[in-house]
C-alpha cells in the first residue's frame, strides 16, 4: 500500500500540481462561503474547464474544492445564520449563538481546525481501506460488475431523499440518456435521430454542468438579492490561539471523525447527515447537554469534523466499485470519466499514480485548511460575503457556456447544457434528486456492457447472474436496498393505523 503512495507523492508535489490543489482549496473556501453555491456546483463548473488538463491536476483542483467548500460553508453559518452548504446546517446551531456572544473568531477557528482534522482522518481511511477493497473487487466478473453497478444505482436513488420513487425515476432518466449514441456491443446507432452530434452520445460534462451548475444560478436569479452582507454582520471580533482549547475538544473530534467516515462510506448519505448524527451524539455524550444550542464550541466541532470526515470516505466505494457515497462523489466520478478513467479495481492497476495521488491530495488539502484558521484567514474569506449574489449569476452562466462549448467546439453542446439546466431546475422544484441521473449516465453503459458480456459468455443463460456466490450476494443486497423503503413505508402506515385505533 505504501509503495504506490510514495511513488505518487513526488508527482503531487510538482509545482503545477501544487498550484492546482492549493488554488482549488482557496476556491473551495470561497465557493462554500457563498450561500447557494455548493461544492457540487463548484466542481460541476470546474470539470469542463479541466478538459485537456493532466488528470492529476484536475483531480487536485476537485479535491481542494471539495474539502475547502465544506469548511467555507461554516463561515456564513456562523456569522449570518445561513448555511453556505447543506453540510453546514448543524454548524448553525451553536456557531451563530457563539457569534452573538462575541466569539465569532473563536467559532471560525474551531470550525477550521475541526474541518481539517476530519478531512485528514477521512483521507487516511481512504488510503487504508480503498486498496484492499479494490483487490477484492478484482475477483468480480461481468455478472458481479453488473450487480455492483445496479447496487450503486439503487442505493443512490433510494437512499437519497424521502421519496424513493422519484429517485428511481431520476436514475431511469440517466439510464435513458446513456443509451444515446452508438451501441458499444453491436455498433448500431440508438436514439440519434439522424443527428451527427448525437452519434458519440451525450457527454457527461454537458449533463453535469446542466444539472448541477445552472439550476443554482437560476435560483439565485429568481431571488435577485441585490446586496451582500454588511460590515457589521461580518465583524468577527478577537480570535483566540489556534490550539487553545484542544484538550476540551479531542473526544468530540474522535467521535465525529468515526461517525463521518462510516456515514461517508454508506451510499446516498452525505455530509449533512454525518454532521447531524455527530451533533446529536455529541449532545447525548455531553455532561452538560443543555449548553448545546446556546453557543458551545463542542457543537461546532462535532458538526464540522463530521461533515469533512465524510469527504474522502465517500470516495472509497466510488473509486473501487463505482458506487459514490455522496452527491459530490457522484460528480467526481463524472470528472474521472471525462479524463478517461473508469472507476473500479482497474483504476488502481492501470492508473495507480493518479488514484494514489488523488488520495494524497485529499489529505494535503485538509492540512492546508489549518492555514485559513488564523487571524488573516478568518478575516480574508469572510469578505466574499459582501458580493451581491445577483452578480454571480452571469459569471456562472458564462462559465457554463464556455465550458460546454470547449468540449467539442460545438454550439449543440451548449444548447444541450441549457436544456438540461432548465430541466434540472424544474426537477429540483418538484423535489426530484439529480444525482441518480448523473450516476445513471455514468454507470448505465458500464452495467449494460457487463450484462451483455455475461450473457454472451454463458450462451444466453440468465442464471449466470446469480449462480456464483459473490454475484448472488450483491444481487440480494440490491434487492434489499429496493425493498427497504417499501418495508419502512408499510411499517409506518401500520404504526399510524394502530395509533388511530
Amino acid at each position: 500500500m505504501f509503495e504506490p503512495l510514495l511513488h505518487a507523492l513526488p508527482l503531487v508535489l510538482e509545482w503545477h500540481n501544487l498550484l492546482s490543489w492549493i488554488g482549488g482549496t482557496v476556491m473551495g473556501v470561497i465557493i462554500g462561503a457563498l450561500p447557494g453555491i455548493s461544492a457540487t456546483m463548484g466542481i460541476s463548473v470546474l470539470i469542463p474547464l479541466t478538459f485537456g488538463m493532466d488528470p492529476l491536476i484536475a483531480l487536485g483542483m476537485m479535491a481542494g474544492i471539495y474539502n475547502g467548500a465544506m469548511y467555507g460553508g461554516a463561515i456564513p453559518a456562523i456569522l449570518l445564520r445561513i448555511p453556505g452548504t447543506p453540510a453546514a446546517i448543524a454548524t448553525v446551531f451553536d456557531g451563530y449563538p457563539m457569534a452573538q456572544k462575541g466569539q465569532a473568531g473563536w467559532a471560525l477557528q474551531v470550525a477550521c481546525s475541526s474541518s481539517a482534522l476530519g478531512g485528514m482522518a477521512s483521507a487516511v481511511a481512504l488510503m487504508t481501506l480503498a486498496p484492499p477493497l479494490a483487490a477484492v473487487a478484482l475477483l468480480f466478473g461481468p455478472a458481479e460488475t453488473f450487480w455492483v453497478a445496479m447496487f450503486g444505482l439503487a442505493s443512490i436513488a433510494v437512499l437519497l431523499g424521502d421519496q424513493p420513487l422519484k429517485g428511481l425515476l431520476s436514475a431511469c432518466l440517466g439510464l435513458l440518456i446513456g443509451t444515446v449514441g452508438i451501441d458499444q456491443v453491436s455498433g448500431h446507432e440508438r436514439f440519434t435521430f439522424d443527428t451527427i452530434s448525437l452519434v458519440g452520445g451525450l457527454h457527461v460534462v454537458v449533463l453535469l454542468t446542466g444539472l448541477f451548475a445552472l439550476p443554482p444560478a437560476l435560483a439565485m436569479a429568481e431571488h435577485a438579492v441585490m446586496r451582500g452582507a454588511s460590515g457589521s454582520q461580518l465583524r468577527i471580533g478577537k480570535t483566540g490561539r489556534l490550539f487553545a482549547g484542544w484538550r476540551l475538544l479531542w473526544r468530540t473530534w474522535i467521535r465525529a471523525a468515526i461517525i463521518g467516515i462510516i456515514v461517508g462510506i454508506v451510499p446516498g448519505t452525505g455530509g449533512n447527515v454525518a454532521a447531524l448524527v455527530s451533533y446529536n451524539e455529541a449532545k447525548r455524550a455531553s455532561r452538560n447537554p443543555e449548553e448545546f444550542g446556546r453557543g458551545t464550541p463542542l457543537g461546532v466541532a462535532a458538526a464540522e469534523c463530521a461533515n469533512n470526515a465524510d469527504n474522502a470516505a465517500a470516495m472509497i466505494p466510488a473509486l473501487t466499485l463505482g458506487v459514490p457515497g455522496s452527491v459530490v462523489a457522484a460528480v467526481i466520478l463524472g470528472g474521472l470519466t471525462v479524463h478517461g478513467l473508469q472507476p473500479g479495481p482497474g483504476l488502481f492497476r492501470d492508473s495507480a499514480d493518479v488514484v494514489y495521488g488523488f488520495m494524497i491530495q485529499m489529505f494535503l488539502t485538509s492540512v492546508l485548511l489549518f492555514a485559513f484558521g488564523g487571524y488573516l484567514g478568518s478575516r480574508l474569506f469572510v469578505q466574499v460575503l459582501r458580493v451581491p449574489p445577483v452578480l454571480l449569476v452571469p459569471m456562472i452562466i458564462a462559465l457554463c457556456v464556455i465550458g460546454s462549448y470547449a468540449i467539442n467546439n460545438s454550439m449543440f453542446d451548449v444548447y444541450l447544457m441549457l436544456f438540461f439546466g432548465f430541466l434540472g431546475h424544474l426537477l429540483e422544484r418538484m423535489n426530484y434528486p439529480l444525482a441518480p441521473a448523473v450516476l445513471g449516465l455514468v454507470l448505465g453503459p458500464y452495467a449494460e456492457t457487463s450484462l451483455r458480456l455475461a450473457l454472451r459468455i454463458s450462451g444466453g443463460d440468465a442464471t449466470v447472474l446469480v449462480t456464483r456466490p459473490l454475484s448472488l450476494a450483491v444481487a440480494l443486497l440490491t434487492l434489499a436496498i429496493l425493498v427497504y423503503p417499501l418495508a419502512r413505508a408499510c411499517l409506518g402506515n401500520r404504526g399510524k393505523a394502530e395509533e388511530g385505533a
